[in-house]
């Protein structure tokens, strides 16, 4: 991580929302105020030793003191309509959100996935089995391209089902509350579909 990240407007702005003085902050980090004063003017950076210390004491997470941004998150109770997919290009880890929120994975920041409707390279077939949803979409599930995760969004939460090469993309999932299904594929990204609308 390279602590050039850290702005000095941000440490300013932060700073004055908690209504410290250079010397306080100073104070809670071990260093002088003119180093604070140097920093805030962009006539120098914190020592990437720093980092953790600085971002307590202003009440900020790391991540956001590196990316220049503070996430308030105003959705204060879970709202699907909020929904947010993360996966990480590293190490395949599937983070859902219902909220605004700064995701870290494998040291790096992720950004919200934007889903697209499906295409036709990129197709779901849902069908109905009794009292569920049985969807399948048919892609090739080599180890380079392949479908990640199949996931089932409700009014109430989401269901996620991991995939892997060489097995077949499909799963199942309860019809009750079903309103609307996602899909990620390793190469080209996320796509939806209403559920509904495809019974």
């Amino acid at each position: 991580m390279k602590n050039e990240y850290i702005t000095g407007a941000m440490i300013k702005r932060l700073r004055e929302e908690k209504t410290l003085t250079q010397s306080e902050l100073a104070e809670k980090i071990f260093v002088t105020d003119k180093a604070v004063s140097k920093w805030e003017t962009g006539r120098g950076y914190p020592d990437i030793s720093l980092v953790e210390a600085l971002a307590k004491a202003l009440d900020v997470s790391v991540i956001e003191l590196l990316s220049g941004e503070n996430v308030i998150n105003t959705n204060r109770a879970c709202n699907m309509k909020h929904l947010n997919f993360y996966v990480c290009p590293v190490c395949g880890n599937i983070i859902q959100t219902t909220g605004e929120a700064v995701i870290s994975c494998c040291g790096i920041t992720l950004p919200p996935l934007e889903a697209e409707n499906e295409d036709s390279a990129h197709q779901v077939k849902i069908e109905v089995m009794e009292d569920e949803y049985f969807v399948s979409v048919d892609h090739e599930m080599t180890k380079t391209h392949y479908i990640s995760f199949i996931a089932a969004v409700r009014s109430d939460g989401v269901e996620i089902k991991k995939l892997y090469p060489e097995q077949n993309a499909e799963a199942r999932f309860k019809i009750s509350g079903t309103n609307q299904i996602f899909f990620y594929c390793n190469q080209h990204g996320l796509y939806k579909v209403d559920a509904g609308k495809r019974k």
